[in-house]
């Protein structure tokens, strides 16, 4: 009973984020080791929702018909880490000029995509992504796409901390 009161206690003082930054098992171990990310998860968002209340499925998604993105959810103590500093790790471990692709990775569901939960995410995303533009780090535009959240799908469990089971550190 002690341990569920202090579970609750940690899921209220905690924040979410969802990115999309190519395939999601690299992402999601970026900010795995990032100090204040308490949990991640990778899955579906930004996308059609599937018949029958259930989640895509990966062969669905990779179909390229379904217009989800492979994301990572995850909670944040915004005491131990800023938002701000999720984007950082977020631009850092990708590349934002490619329309649908990261590396070898094609199609709708490589997008880079933030989806935000309120007003402060959105604009500090935007903002991030301005000054990215203007610093001259990239030839081409910034394409990465600033949404609101939408609904969340788990990917199966085979995917999930998928570096930490197998044992890779990329995944190409």
């Amino acid at each position: 009973m002690y341990y569920d009161t202090i579970v609750l206690m940690d899921k209220a003082s905690t924040k979410e984020a969802i990115f999309g930054a190519g395939c999601f098992w690299g992402v999601q171990y970026n900010f795995d080791q990032l100090k204040g990310v308490t949990e991640t998860e990778v899955g579906y968002a930004g996308g059609h929702p599937p018949a029958g209340g259930r989640n895509p499925t990966y062969k669905e998604v990779c179909t390229d018909k379904t217009g989800h993105a492979e994301v990572v959810h995850l909670r944040y103590d915004p005491v131990v880490v800023s938002y701000q500093e999720l984007l950082k790790v977020f631009w850092e471990n990708h590349d934002p000029t490619t329309m649908n692709r990261q590396g070898p990775d094609v199609g709708s569901q490589y997008r880079s995509v933030i989806f935000y939960y309120d007003d402060e995410q959105k604009e500090l995303a935007e903002k991030s992504k301005e000054e990215l533009g203007k610093s001259g780090k990239y030839r081409n535009p910034i394409v990465t796409e600033i949404i609101p959240a939408s609904p969340f799908y788990k990917a199966e469990e085979y995917h999930q901390k998928y570096f930490e089971k197998t044992g890779q550190k990329v995944c190409h």
